[in-house]
């Protein structure tokens, strides 16, 4: 099976940089539209059987354009939704951000049973997102719309070849697209997919002003970096 995820369209309070993982959250800024626009170009000629998005509005206006070029209907999941911020919920101040991103990068070191403060742990979030992906499988290739942080940590955790320590990998902006190869393990344990690529650009070379980006900078953060932006 392959597995094209992609991060929605910039929404206002990427602009402000805050924790905003609520549904059904904010629609998109004038240019997430437009990075919206350029999604079924920059996933060009790759089959797409199923478009799935979150249950968040971001996701589902970034869809829309894929979904009209290919003929879909999007199915809606709250599996694939973003990673709740909890008591951090649309909090934008260094001390909420630098929580919420430790609890993050023990998850990303392999430690599940850390928690957000009034959110899950990442046991949690990895089942619900295994769920959404195990529905898919019966499909030959699938298009998931999602979030930034939500599929830096489904990636990290699954995909074999990933190696963390590179810069590479701690970058993703809106709109950008990670695609992967494997199957479902229905275990916790690491594994079942390879990356085969991670496009961290937005679609069609839509970046905007730099912009903080606290849900989407996990990885950056961990290794002594500036937030994605």
């Amino acid at each position: 099976m392959r597995l094209i995820l992609i991060r929605h369209g910039q929404t206002p309070n990427n602009i402000r940089g805050l924790l905003d993982t609520a549904v059904p959250g904010p629609g998109l800024t004038t240019l997430g539209l437009q990075q919206a626009e350029a999604v079924p170009t920059e996933i060009g000629g790759q089959r797409i059987d199923e478009l799935y998005t979150s249950n968040l509005t971001r996701t589902q206006l970034t869809a829309a354009p894929l979904a009209g070029a290919r003929t879909l209907e999007p199915l809606v999941r709250d599996g694939i939704r973003e990673i709740s911020a909890g008591d951090l919920e649309m909090k934008g101040d260094e001390a909420s951000i630098m929580a919420y991103l430790k609890v993050l990068m023990s998850w990303f070191g392999g430690d599940l049973s850390a928690r957000i403060p009034g959110a899950d742990n990442g046991f949690e979030v990895l089942e619900r997102f295994d769920a959404v992906v195990e529905e898919a499988a019966a499909h030959e290739s699938v298009a998931m719309v999602s979030h930034g942080a939500m599929i830096r940590f489904w990636a990290a955790h699954r995909a074999r070849n990933v190696d963390w320590t590179d810069p590479k990998y701690r970058m993703l902006g809106n709109t950008g697209i990670v695609t992967l190869e494997g199957e479902p393990t229905g275990s916790d344990a690491p594994g079942g997919w390879s990356l085969l690529d991670w496009h961290a650009e937005a679609a069609g070379g839509l970046h905007g002003e730099d912009i903080a980006d606290p849900t989407g900078g996990a990885a950056e953060a961990a290794f002594g970096g500036k937030p994605n932006n």
